[in-house]
């Protein structure tokens, strides 16, 4: 079973077992592991204090392991004193199955999250089918195991639904599980920092990911020059200038041009991320497809996030601090495996397009004037912007936290309101229309400029792979409309512009982009037509797959 191999990795060895039957699998288990020393105790109230007691002896974490129902409630107590003495207690529930629960069925009540706020973590086990289910599994007792002594230590609760039929045979062996490690901090002091840089320097197959990052981070040159030969540098718009060096060109492009046997025979060994969210879904796809051997992620706060499936450790430090400190005692070899992605990177053409809404992104990026900041709206803007070069003191933001399409306007005016730069956003139709209130007040000036792609509807939902929509669920789905942002703009007090082709969008970018600030915000409307342009994108694809 994952759950007791990963207590073991986790270093919990002492465990008190309570009797009942939907923990049995459980209890089976980890009697019949030599490494655990396990207590029977019949009264779970005592159960939870003795449990504490052993905690407390040496300050190592114990486990207690109920049945499901009111047997879980009993140990409210002890979880109570184990959170305000700061005790590592980690509690195992069997459950039933969600489906049964509130049924009228014996011994059941809603137990995942029972402790609240006197627990460091609580996680809900899902019953596993599938890989992905194993998978998630396995994350969330990592997770909650790691919390037993993160900023303090502290009680975490792990719930684990158990369904018929539940008498399982005892099991003697552990399967192997992916265990996810903790380092707080890189110093000489600790006694885990030489086997990471070991670590670090026997993998010469070794990739940089970095996520959105609102900053621009200025790496020392001797760092730079310590840092770049040694890894492949993968980074989008969004996380701004936050690597000592380029990263790869035409990612999404580089990796369409791939087929699988190259994909695998270009995948990292090591993988380290730092920063927020990836737009890319290619890129998340290849590095779950191909996943490396071992992935660091690291970050301030130390959370565990595991986006590619893979992750091994995370570090908790600030990411700059970590580069900084692990480029003066990186191997002087220079690895050869940057220099492929580098090669394969320069043989893909720059993209361009007739006149669409991804040439009509381009231009505008290309005309873009230093210093500005550019806002980004999510679904079809961000994803195209990835397609075009940004100039390096163009700063980017975007709302990916979440991805939704409410707010992008307003978070950009808000910007606006207090920056002394030119500030560009690029939004779609539906998200313009659905913040249009944006423009409802008096919070903006003539550094706005916005850029409005409009198709009549929601275009990157036709671009989806293998999704056919039916006329009669097309315009429910889209969001078909005939709306123009014009009336709304003008009223408004902005400069309007609508584009139609090449020709018109020529004409009005000199004026959008130039840099002087004039007396109005200006409104750029750029109209397409949502088929042609899902056609000259898949058709930009297939000639990038047929190179």
């Amino acid at each position: 079973m994952q759950l007791v191999a990963l207590l073991k990795e986790h270093g919990v060895r002492r465990v008190v077992l309570c009797p009942g039957s939907r923990n049995i699998p459980i209890v089976q288990t980890l009697a019949n592991m030599a490494e655990m020393t396990c207590y029977p105790m019949t009264d779970e109230r005592s159960a939870g204090f003795f449990a504490l007691g052993l905690a407390l002896h040496d300050g190592m974490p114990a486990a207690v392991c109920c049945t499901s129902g009111t047997a879980l409630l009993n140990l409210h107590p002890a979880v109570a004193e184990a959170f305000y003495q700061q005790v590592p207690l980690v509690v195992i529930s069997a459950d039933r199955p969600a489906a049964w629960i509130g049924q009228m069925d014996g011994q059941t009540l809603p137990q995942p999250g029972v402790f609240g706020p006197l627990v460091k973590k609580s996680v809900h086990l899902p019953e596993v089918h599938t890989e992905e289910e194993e998978w998630f599994c396995n994350r969330l007792v990592n997770e909650a195991l790691l919390e037993l002594n993160h900023h303090g230590k502290g009680p975490v609760h792990i719930n684990v639904p158990v369904g018929d039929p539940f008498f399982l045979l005892p099991v003697t062996e552990l399967p192997p599980v992916r265990v996810i490690r903790r380092y707080k901090g890189l110093t000489v002091y600790d006694q885990d920092y030489q086997p990471l840089i070991e670590r670090l320097n026997r993998y010469q197959r070794r990739m940089v990911v970095v996520g959105q990052m609102n900053l621009i981070y200025l790496f020392d040159k001797r760092y730079t020059k310590l840092l770049y030969k040694h890894f492949v540098w993968v980074t989008e718009h969004l996380s701004n200038r936050t690597i000592p060096g380029l990263p790869v060109a035409h990612l999404e492009t580089v990796l369409t041009a791939m087929n699988p046997d190259e994909q695998e025979r270009m995948r990292p060994d090591l993988l380290i991320t730092y920063g927020g969210h990836i737009v890319s879904k290619r890129l998340k796809l290849f590095l779950r497809k191909h996943p490396p051997k071992e992935h660091w992620h690291v970050a301030a706060d130390g959370e565990v996030v595991d986006l590619y499936g893979c992750l091994t450790t995370v570090i908790e430090m600030d990411p700059f601090e970590f580069l900084e400190k692990v480029a003066t005692r990186m191997e002087n070899r220079t690895p050869d495996y940057p220099r492929q992605w580098e090669a394969r990177a320069k043989a893909i053409p720059s993209a361009t397009f007739d006149y669409s809404e991804m040439s009509v992104v381009g231009s505008v990026l290309r005309h873009l004037p230093s210093p500005s900041t550019l806002h980004l709206a999510n679904s079809s803007a961000v994803r195209y912007a990835q397609f075009f070069p940004v100039p390096d003191d163009v700063e980017v933001l975007c709302n990916r936290g979440t991805s939704g399409i409410e707010g992008s306007l307003s978070t950009a005016i808000g910007y606006a309101s207090v920056s002394d730069r030119l500030n560009f956003v690029l939004i779609g139709d539906l998200s313009f229309f659905y913040d249009m209130n944006a423009l409802w007040n008096a919070n903006y000036g003539s550094n706005l400029r916005l850029l409005v792609l409009n198709n009549g509807g929601g275009e990157i939902f036709h671009a989806l792979p293998g999704l056919e929509l039916h006329d009669n669920s097309r315009r429910f789905v889209t969001g078909i409309h005939t709306a123009s942002a014009r009336a709304w703009a003008e009223d408004r007090g902005f400069s309007y512009h609508a584009v139609h082709n090449d020709a018109e969008l020529e004409a009005a970018l000199p004026v959008f982009t130039d840099p002087s600030v004039g007396h109005q915000p200006l409104l750029l409307e750029a109209f397409t037509d949502k088929i042609r342009d899902v056609e000259l994108l898949k058709a930009y694809f297939r000639k990038i797959k047929g190179r």
